[in-house]
């Protein structure tokens, strides 16, 4: 590949998120140039599927016109003006269509402009809602093993992710306890969800903590980190009957599952629960404006308006953002009008079952796990003979193996290590059968290396 001038000055001026400076410094970095539907091409012509969906958020797909003419529209309109004392039609119009599409009697939302912003949001609300209250002791979280929340120190803190947090651990806030995620957790022969131990543990947690400390439960439907784990069956009821015994709010932190990722437009409904609160980010614009938020059960904001507080103590500049919710706006009608959920729905089988023929055809992949357009495919030494990976093996795919032979593919997957060595999948909403078998041939071309790699690396 060669050193265009983009690259150079990348290289030269950029700092990138999350990468090693020897892979920002290498001859192969690549300069993406544009996109269209669910590829994109680079400087050079090379032509990637996106199978990430940007990082799970361009969820119409690239180059959609109508999106961008939506913020030129309003750009023109009305650029920016502050939510703080003030509305402005896009920002009222895109909290009524959200609210509209929540769950239950979801229905204020709060904008922020990320999902780290979403989460700090909801820590934020649940302990202003408590202290409204005279609940001034509760502060604490409990959150799970390999949870990804967000990267600002307050969701840092919730995060469950060694090695994003180890060199910031003396900045940050010690009230957040971790428990076990649902990964492998199964409902034992003659139970029920409460005989989860995933779910006895949130409740003996907040019981050893003490519950009149407890602020606030928070979960992914379907957790990113670990690899797309889906819930038992049961298992969010157990939440929102525990959260409720002890005066706890419950919070689905959805800034990947929401707007359609799962099939829904939250995940929560996927999962049949009302939480308190939902935060969400990434697909509410398809990401094509930076915008996130914390939609929040009615009689939660009106307790906490009617109090001695009256108010949210937090809120940004740039929150609410006219061209962002103006894009948000077009999103969801766009959404709507193409019947995107239903899409996701009509093909998740046809997803799942390709990824598993690709699990059935080597012996390096121990699972599959997902649902909707969200997925993980996990690695193993030799899965006929549950072997896992051995700790070289394991470093070496980890460190730079793994990805080559993505990059070779020419697919955008992540080859993820958070619990676990696999794949993160999780294509724009509007792939078809057409991509997705495209993807799973990428994907069979991937796992086909690896197969052969640890066959030759032996340890």
């Amino acid at each position: 590949m060669s050193t265009a001038p983009n690259q150079q000055r990348a290289q030269a001026h950029l700092l990138p998120h999350f990468t090693k400076g020897s892979a920002w410094g290498a001859d192969t970095l690549a300069t993406i140039d544009r996109g269209e539907g669910c590829y994109v091409w680079d400087t050079d012509g090379n032509r990637y599927l996106d199978g990430l969906a940007g990082l799970f958020c361009t969820n119409l797909g690239h180059g959609r016109s109508d999106l961008t003419a939506a913020a030129s529209k309003q750009m023109d309109k009305l650029a920016f003006f502050p939510n703080w004392g003030w509305s402005h039609p896009a920002a009222a119009e895109a909290a009524s269509m959200i609210a509209e599409r929540a769950p239950g009697d979801i229905g204020k939302v709060f904008f922020v402009n990320s999902g780290s912003e979403a989460v700090e949001s909801a820590l934020k609300f649940a302990r202003n809602y408590h202290w409204s209250r005279g609940d001034t002791d509760r502060y604490k979280v409990i959150a799970r093993d390999w949870a990804y929340h967000g990267t600002t120190l307050g969701t840092l803190a919730v995060t469950a992710i060694p090695k994003f947090k180890t060199h910031f651990a003396p900045m940050m806030w010690d009230g957040v306890r971790h428990v076990r995620n649902t990964c492998h957790d199964e409902i034992p022969q003659g139970g029920t969800a409460a005989d989860l131990e995933s779910v006895k543990a949130i409740e003996a947690q907040i019981l050893a903590e003490g519950p009149e400390t407890v602020s606030m439960v928070i979960a992914e439907p379907v957790q990113n980190g670990r690899g797309a784990v889906v819930p038992p069956e049961g298992y969010w009821q157990e939440l929102r009957r525990i959260c409720d015994k002890y005066g706890v709010l419950l919070c689905a932190d959805e800034v990947i599952n929401a707007f359609g990722r799962l099939g829904y437009w939250t995940g929560s409904e996927r999962f049949g629960v009302v939480p308190d609160m939902i935060t969400f980010a990434k697909g509410v614009t398809s990401a094509y404006q930076p915008l996130g938020g914390v939609m929040v059960r009615d009689p939660l904001v009106e307790e906490l308006w009617q109090s001695d507080t009256a108010m949210f103590n937090h809120g940004s500049t740039f929150g609410g953002h006219p061209v962002a919710t103006a894009v948000a706006v077009a999103n969801m009608r766009a959404m709507t009008d193409e019947n995107v959920l239903d899409h996701v729905l009509a093909h998740e089988d046809h997803f799942r079952r390709q990824l598993e023929g690709v699990m059935a055809a080597h012996n390096c992949v121990s699972e599959v796990r997902g649902t909707g357009y969200f997925y993980a495919v996990e690695f193993c030494a030799d899965a006929a003979n549950g072997v896992g990976l051995s700790e070289a093996q394991d470093l070496a795919l980890r460190g730079g193996v793994l990805g080559q032979f993505v990059r070779d593919a020419k697919i955008m997957i992540r080859p993820d290590d958070r619990g676990a060595t696999f794949l993160a999948i999780s294509p724009p909403l509007i792939a078809d059968r057409e991509v997705i078998d495209d993807l799973a041939s990428r994907v069979d071309q991937i796992v086909g290396r690896t197969d052969q790699w640890l066959e030759d690396n032996r340890q």
